[in-house]
């Protein structure tokens, strides 16, 4: 972790809502995708955080996107399902030689495969939820699938353009 510690999560925290919020939902990419970028604060955290923090880190960041976007305990649902995943995905796809302490779970510590991998999963396992309860229905199945594919293509790159163009400076 870097030397500003906790100070820079918190911005990552602020900034990611505001953008999210203020230029992400503004940008129409068509009716299927919509990319949800946000979802990197909660990826990108230390992997030494205990479970129970990740959880009350998530719920706090899902409450502040639904107050941003209005939309009512969705984000908050999908956020604290992602923190419970994490971990679980973490050990899955984990290291031969497991985690080193001090790592942080993006493309600069771990890998673009590696990223790639852990990515793609955790924004499925978000997509999967945020979309259905959305919709609260199964009626347009199709339609939701085709949604959550777009949309997890759609963040999945941004995750890695942001992860290039800003957590490079992270690590050094």
């Amino acid at each position: 972790m870097t030397r500003f510690g906790p100070f820079l999560h918190i911005i990552q925290f602020v900034l990611f809502v505001l953008v999210q919020g203020l230029l992400i939902n503004e940008i129409d990419l068509g009716p299927n995708t919509h990319p949800l970028l946000h979802i990197l604060f909660i990826l990108a955290l230390p992997l030494e955080l205990p479970v129970w923090l990740l959880m009350c880190i998530a719920f706090a960041y899902g409450v502040c996107i639904d107050t941003f976007t209005s939309t009512i305990g969705m984000h908050t649902s999908a956020m604290v399902l992602l923190a419970g995943a994490r971990p679980i995905v973490l050990r899955l796809i984990s290291p031969r030689d497991g985690y080193e302490p001090g790592q942080l779970p993006t493309i600069s510590f771990m890998g673009i495969r590696w990223f790639l991998l852990y990515g793609a999963i955790m924004t499925l396992i978000h997509h999967i939820w945020y979309f259905f309860i959305e919709k609260m229905s199964f009626a347009d199945a199709g339609d939701t699938l085709m949604r959550i594919l777009l949309s997890s293509l759609a963040t999945l790159i941004l995750m890695i353009i942001t992860q290039y163009l800003f957590f490079r400076l992270a690590r050094r």
